[in-house]
């Protein structure tokens, strides 16, 4: 892989990582704000469950010491594009410091593991319910 398409591929999953953090915070603030103004869409079982379930990993990750997928292959293209990690094309550099930042590690453990017994307490308060199937039937 030549360093152009390293580079493009780092970016395109910076992208995505900015993504993910976007569904998951926006989605908190949403399942917040909608429960108590009776949104029904908030509670869409494929919505709620996709959100515990990366909330749920995120904490795991960060009991484990472990860095995000994500970020590993992120650094990994941006290393095989001659770049240095975090600090080159216009895409890394905006959205990098949109979702990263310096702190000692407990702190990242606390915050994601608070978050996640937010998301759960929302489940726990507003539940996800199934959507049933149409009621029109054949003729």
């Amino acid at each position: 892989m030549n360093s152009g398409r390293a580079a493009l591929l780092a970016d395109a999953i910076l992208a995505l990582h900015v993504g993910v953090v976007a569904f998951v915070v926006l989605g908190l603030l949403a399942i917040l704000a909608g429960g108590p103004l009776g949104w029904r869409w908030i509670r869409g079982l494929a919505f709620r469950a996709t959100h515990l379930l990366l909330m749920l990993v995120i904490a795991l990750q960060a009991w484990m010491g472990q860095l995000c997928p994500l970020t590993v292959w992120e650094q990994a293209l941006r290393i095989r594009a001659g770049q240095d990690t975090y600090g080159e094309s216009f895409i890394q550099y905006w959205l990098s410091r949109l979702i990263f930042f310096e702190a000692p590690w407990w702190v990242f453990v606390f915050a994601y593991s608070a978050f996640a017994g937010l998301v759960i307490a929302c489940w726990w308060r507003w539940p996800p319910v199934r959507r049933r199937a149409s009621s029109r039937r054949p003729r």
